[in-house]
């Protein structure tokens, strides 16, 4: 949605990236990587244009939260890190049919852990079917100022 309402932000989705690498899944670890780095590369030059960059992802690793902190300082432009987060129980719900809900539990777990080691990070609580209350929500959070 917000590159929807923001002339040239770049909707920089790495799972799409990933899955333009040819034959991802045979070598699934080493393509979410090489897309991690083919995203970074990417977004240096829109950012550098002065364009906005929303990477619209599931960061259970803080490893490349840093490396995109990094990239805002080294460029010089905000970074604000938001993370969109419901309770657990409805979490596992709503990503039913993409893992196993054991899987979904410890998703779960890794992103409170990474939310707890990013204090900075601005929470935006969501409902399911409440898309629009989340996108306000989440506009509101990055008027309230960049994280790093």
């Amino acid at each position: 949605m917000y590159a929807d309402w923001h002339p040239l932000a770049l909707n920089l989705d790495i799972d799409r990236v990933r899955d333009m690498l040819g034959q991802w899944r045979l070598r699934s670890s080493a393509a979410g990587m090489l897309a991690r780095a083919i995203a970074l590369a990417g977004a240096r030059p829109h950012l550098v244009a002065g364009h906005d960059v929303v990477i619209p992802q599931y960061l259970g690793r803080l490893e490349f939260v840093s490396q995109l902190s990094d990239l805002a300082t080294d460029v010089g432009v905000p970074f604000h890190e938001v993370v969109l987060l419901d309770s657990k129980d409805s979490s596992i719900r709503r990503g039913a049919g993409r893992a196993s809900d054991a899987e979904l539990a410890l998703m779960y777990d890794r992103l409170l852990s990474l939310i707890a080691a990013r204090p900075s990070a601005a929470v935006v609580w969501t409902r399911a079917g409440r898309v629009s209350d989340a996108y306000r929500d989440f506009i509101a959070a990055l008027s309230r100022g960049a994280t790093e």
